[in-house]
């Protein structure tokens, strides 16, 4: 839903950083998965700054494929990696928010949170499948912005057992939104 309304805000302010920066994109994707490696491990134990982590690991996410089209260095391996580095830290992600609720004992957190584990992971699948049988499938209120965006939030103001209700909601109802989008593009 972000990214379908504001896919390329950031470009044009970033753009001169990132002509300055003399990285290839994909070592920036993989530096933006190292940070949200380390916020899943520091989540459990110190939340507020898991979700700043959060936050500076979707800096990075941004930031490579900004690099990327501004210096003209967009590759379908980047994409390809990008993408599957995204499973990874998501997953990730989850796993730590998981092992901070077994920390406070919360048997109803590590479900809600294993169950928005699983809408996330579904959600690009259905994308993908979609993609890969030739239709676009880019709807739905609870893609990866909005997930990154909503797990720093909760983590920073300490709501994420609620912030994880709502994510579940969401992520299963985005589900069934790609189903439906699937459906009626291929009927």
């Amino acid at each position: 839903m972000i990214s379908s309304h504001f896919g390329h805000i950031f470009d044009k302010p970033l753009a001169s950083i990132a002509r300055n920066i003399n990285l290839p994109p994909n070592v920036i994707t993989f530096a933006g998965f190292l940070v949200t490696i380390v916020a899943a491990f520091v989540i459990p134990h110190h939340l507020t700054i898991g979700g700043i982590l959060i936050l500076i690991g979707g800096f990075f996410d941004i930031f490579d494929g900004i690099s990327a089209r501004v210096n003209n260095r967009t590759t379908e391996f980047g994409a390809f990696l990008d993408s599957v580095l995204d499973r990874y830290s998501d997953s990730f992600l989850f796993l730590g928010f998981a092992w901070y609720f077994k920390l406070q004992d919360s048997t109803t957190g590590i479900i809600i949170t294993m169950g928005t584990l699983i809408g996330a992971l579904i959600i690009s699948y259905a994308r993908a499948r979609a993609e890969g049988l030739g239709k676009e499938c880019h709807t739905g209120l609870m893609e990866r912005p909005e997930r990154v965006i909503l797990m720093a939030f909760g983590a920073i103001t300490g709501w994420i057992f609620y912030v994880m209700w709502i994510m579940l909601i969401l992520t299963h109802i985005t589900v069934i939104q790609r189903i439906h989008h699937a459906w009626k593009v291929m009927k």
